[in-house]
Parts: C-alpha cells; sequence; structure tokens
C-alpha cells in the first residue's frame, strides 16, 4: 500500500512537471506575441471571452492565464471590466486538458506513443540551427503529460491481472456512503487537492485516470472536478497579494465566479448529471466516463458564463464596493514590486509589465518637459513658486521609478523569458536610465531659470524666444522617443535616419546660438546672465543627446 501511494504521488510529480513544461515551452516561444493578446482583451467582452479560451487552450493553465491577467490590471494595461470576459474563457479553455484525456483514452499504452513525442521534442532542443528548443521544450512536456498519466492508470491496477485493486473500488463505496454528505465531502477534497497542486487540469485528469478504472467513481468524481473549479482560484489569489486595487478586485473576479458556476452545479447536481448521461447514450462504463467527466467539466463552465457573460459591469461594480480603493496622500509614491507568483507561472507577463512602466516613465518626463517649456518662455516669479516646485516633485517621482525598475528588470533578466524579451530587458534598463538623466537635466535647467529670476538678470525676450524653437526640437526628440519606448520596438532605418537629422539640427542651433551669446559678450552684455544662457543651452543640448543614445539603442543594426 505504501508502494502505492508513493508510486501515485510520483506518477502525479512527472504529469505536472510535464504541464508545467508544456506551459513554459510555449510561453517563451511566443514571447513578447503573448502582448498582442492585448488587442483582443480591450475589445468586446465576446473578445475577451475567445482570448482567454484560446490563451488558456494554448498554455494549457487557466491560472497562468489569470496570472497574467492580474499582472497586465496590475499595470493599467487593461480594465477591470475587460478581464471579466477573459477570466470566463479561460475556464473554458481549461477544460481541453479533460478532452485530450478522454479522447487519447486508456485502452492502449500511452507509453508507445507518448515517448516517441518525448523524443521528438528533445531532438528540437539539439536542432539549435531550428530555433525551435522552447518548441521542443514544449512538445516534451506533452510527452511527458501521458506518460505521467499512464503511470498514474497503472497505479489504480493490480500489476499481475490488470484489474483494478479492491482497495479502490472499497474507498470509492465507502465514500458513497454517506449520502449527500459524500458529495459535499468530495467537493472540499478536489478545493484543497488543486488548491495543493495549482492544477485544475491535474485534478480533472486524475479524476479521469480514477474513473477509469472504477466507473462507480462517476458521481464522486463528478463532485471532485467541480471543487477543483474552485480550488483552482489559488493562483490568481497568490499573484493579487501586494497588488492594487483593481488587481485584488481581478482575483475576486474569478473567485466569484469560479465558486458561482460550482455552486450552481451543486445546487442542480442530480438534473445536472443527468443531463450529462442522457447527452451521452448508454451505461456509463469504464470506456465512456472519461467522456461523460470532460463534458460535465465543460458544460457548467459554460453554462455559467452564459448566465454572467451580459454583466460585466455590474460584476466589476460589485468587486469595487467589496474591495474599496484606498485612500491616496497627497504626496506621489512610486510602487512597483517584483510579484515572484507571476515570475513562477508567467514570465514574459513580467517584461510585458516592465514595458507598461517604461510608458508610464516617458509620461512623467514629457510632463516635466511641458512645465519646463513655460519656465523657459516666461522666466517669471510663478514659475519659481509653482512650475520649479512641481518639476522638483517630478524629478523626485522619476528617482523612484527608475531604482525600483532598474531593480525590477535586474530580476527579469534572470527569468526564463525568451531571447527577444532578454534583449527589450536590457533595452528598458538603458531607457531608464536615459530618461532619469533628462529629468536631471530638466531640474538642472530649471533651477538655472530660478536663479535668473532671483538674481533678476537682464534677460531679453527676444533672446528667451530664440531658446523657444530650440527647446522645442528636443521635446519634439523625445515625443518620437515616446511612440517607439512604450512598444521597446526596434527603429526603422528611415526612423533611425529621422532622428539622426533631429540630433544634427538639434547640435546646429546650439551653435547658432552660443555664437549669438559671445557676440551679445563681445558688445558688453552682462557676463553672468550670458553664462547662465550659456549653460542653459548645453543643457537641453544634453537632451537631445540623451534622446539619440535611445534611439541608437533602439536602431542597433541599422
Amino acid at each position: 500500500m505504501v508502494l502505492k501511494i508513493v508510486s501515485f504521488a510520483g506518477s502525479l510529480c512527472f504529469l505536472l512537471y510535464g504541464m508545467k513544461l508544456m506551459s513554459d515551452g510555449i510561453q517563451k516561444s511566443a514571447g513578447q506575441r503573448l502582448k498582442s493578446a492585448l488587442n483582443f482583451m480591450t475589445g468586446s467582452r465576446f473578445t475577451g471571452l475567445l482570448t482567454g479560451c484560446i490563451l488558456t487552450m494554448i498554455i494549457q493553465s487557466s491560472g497562468a492565464t489569470t496570472v497574467m491577467l492580474v499582472g497586465f490590471v496590475n499595470a493599467g494595461l487593461v480594465t477591470l471590466e475587460q478581464t471579466v470576459g477573459v477570466i470566463f474563457g479561460a475556464n473554458i479553455g481549461t477544460t481541453v486538458t479533460a478532452w485530450i484525456v478522454a479522447l487519447v483514452g486508456f485502452d492502449f499504452d500511452l507509453k508507445t506513443f507518448a515517448i516517441p513525442i518525448f523524443g521528438l521534442g528533445y531532438i528540437l532542443t539539439l536542432a539549435k540551427k531550428l530555433r525551435k528548443e522552447s518548441l521542443g521544450i514544449a512538445v516534451m512536456g506533452f510527452g511527458m503529460l501521458f506518460i505521467g498519466l499512464g503511470w498514474l492508470s497503472s497505479t489504480f491496477k493490480d500489476p499481475s491481472t490488470g484489474e483494478t485493486i479492491p482497495a479502490l473500488i472499497d474507498a470509492v463505496r465507502d465514500l458513497e456512503g454517506f449520502g449527500t454528505f459524500s458529495i459535499v465531502l468530495a467537493v472540499i477534497v478536489g478545493v484543497l487537492f488543486t488548491a495543493l497542486i495549482h492544477s485544475s487540469s491535474a485534478m480533472t485528469a486524475i479524476v479521469i485516470t480514477i474513473a477509469a478504472a472504477e466507473p462507480s467513481f462517476w458521481h464522486i468524481g463528478a463532485a471532485l472536478v467541480i471543487g477543483s473549479t474552485m480550488g483552482s482560484t489559488i493562483d490568481s489569489i497568490m499573484a493579487s497579494i501586494g497588488g492594487t486595487d483593481d488587481a485584488r478586485r481581478t482575483a475576486l473576479i474569478h473567485v466569484m465566479f469560479n465558486c458561482s458556476a460550482s455552486i450552481l452545479a451543486l445546487v442542480f447536481f442530480r438534473p445536472f448529471l443527468f443531463l450529462i448521461e442522457s447527452i451521452i447514450p448508454g451505461d456509463i462504463t469504464a470506456k465512456n466516463i472519461s467522456y461523460h467527466i470532460a463534458l460535465l467539466n465543460t458544460a457548467f463552465k459554460v453554462i455559467a458564463t452564459i448566465i454572467f457573460i451580459p454583466f460585466p459591469r455590474q460584476i466589476a461594480t460589485i468587486t469595487r464596493r467589496i474591495i474599496k480603493d484606498k485612500e491616496k496622500d497627497g504626496e506621489r509614491v512610486y510602487k512597483f514590486e517584483f510579484n515572484e507568483k507571476t515570475a513562477q507561472d508567467m514570465p514574459e507577463t513580467c517584461v510585458i509589465q516592465a514595458q507598461k512602466e517604461i510608458a508610464d516613465f516617458a509620461d512623467v518626463v514629457v510632463e516635466i518637459f511641458d512645465e519646463l517649456q513655460i519656465g523657459i518662455s516666461k522666466m517669471d516669479s510663478a514659475f519659481v513658486e509653482n512650475g520649479y516646485a512641481k518639476i522638483e516633485r517630478l524629478e523626485d517621482f522619476t528617482d523612484q521609478m527608475h531604482l525600483q525598475l532598474t531593480h525590477y528588470l535586474i530580476r527579469c533578466s534572470s527569468l526564463n523569458i525568451s531571447d527577444e524579451s532578454k534583449q527589450n530587458v536590457s533595452h528598458m534598463l538603458l531607457i531608464s536610465e536615459e530618461f532619469e538623466s533628462m529629468a536631471d537635466g530638466c531640474l538642472s535647467i530649471a533651477g538655472q531659470i530660478k536663479k535668473a529670476v532671483e538674481k533678476e538678470m537682464p534677460f531679453r525676450s527676444e533672446d528667451l524666444e530664440k531658446l523657444l524653437p530650440y527647446f522645442e526640437l528636443s521635446r519634439q526628440f523625445l515625443q518620437f522617443i515616446y511612440k517607439n519606448v512604450s512598444k521597446i520596438q526596434r527603429l526603422s532605418r528611415e526612423q533611425f535616419e529621422f532622428a539622426s537629422e533631429l540630433e544634427q539640427e538639434i547640435d546646429g542651433e546650439r551653435k547658432s546660438l552660443k555664437k549669438i551669446a559671445r557676440k551679445r559678450l563681445e558688445s558688453g552684455a552682462d557676463v553672468k546672465a550670458e553664462l547662465l544662457y550659456l549653460d542653459i543651452v548645453r543643457q537641453i543640448e544634453k537632451l537631445g543627446d540623451r534622446c539619440f543614445d535611445m534611439a541608437d539603442e533602439l536602431g542597433k543594426g541599422k
């Protein structure tokens, strides 16, 4: 008996590791293409439903999909209402594993095709020229999944006779002897065991494996599957810990839907099972019970989706009433923490979140530029009292962003992510450094303006007016960088040439302004004022240099 328990545990671990390999391999193979799913998520509730369903079918994990979703909400990439359809779809998509297991069946030795599949995957990992290593890992995981299933199946049978071991039959009958309470007990076991192994797909596969060995397991198996749906919410709950209010609300939507669907199935348990038995004709046997469980797993989730899909706004409103917004202090504080759960389940999502933060970083720098432009155009006491203080606050905020983003990106660089994502992480580290330096430069220029106003330096209005077009060139350069940095996409040859022309234009304007300032000095202008003017010209030119450094990083190889 002890040997059987150990064999069961080992087979289960092999199955879970196979599913993990398959999910990781597909994610790594997809890389940054996962972000394209956002285009569908941000559409209607039905495109979100389709996205969640297809994405979960591909990566074979509703937990990974919801963890990714929590991450996207945490980063502000999708709204709370847009998550509803995706969560519903993920629950439907995860049932594909049960159908694969049911269709393959247990009538023949699973190793006869699982081992060749594993071998094919290994060959793909060795074929460096094909660049299919990640796909090979996914194929190996697929093979391991069925090897694990085969081993699980064998633990429930007597090796000498091939018949179901009597202990399993007795255990099922004893559990059914509690009547209605046995169903409730099975649901609780399903919740706890699924939360323990973090996979409702694996739990359903185990139920199908046991049911194939003992068809009388039908009612208990159905209750276990219903319980596994509630237990699968553990991943999104863990991913939302420490996240934003909307991230926690997203996890709550997942819990609410899964629990509502499960409770609905339990309330109408007998009629529901009768419906499944009516759809699949004939007596429940070892050959067709797999289809019964797979259909049940899909049916009650589809029915719940049909009931709740018309009400995404209402569902989001309920979660906002349960989880209220935290009261925010007046001071702006940046918080961007590395989520271990997201990194473990969906490492590519961490990179996508960082891209959103880089775009937000650019927004703050643009805001600083806008405020500084006002200061350059007016150079008055109003700017000293209000504008300078605002730039100082924003610059302090960019210091926080740079520090936390750098720590985050360094952690990302050690994750199991695609080569493309690793390159993007490298780009973002440099871009974060450049944005922080630009914010410092803007504060320095604002400080020079403050000094000029406080000391009443004699700047002529026509001299200040010449600074504005010069500063506008740097601002235009920043806007160009902003459009591309939000996606961390490579610059085309034409875009890089445009960046080079802008940089040359800024250099040319700097030389022209310096020449004019020197002429004013020669004609007896105030020395301190002109030196300060030249320093502002130099600082603005540095802003353009920072932009060109980012363009150069994004245009490498052009």
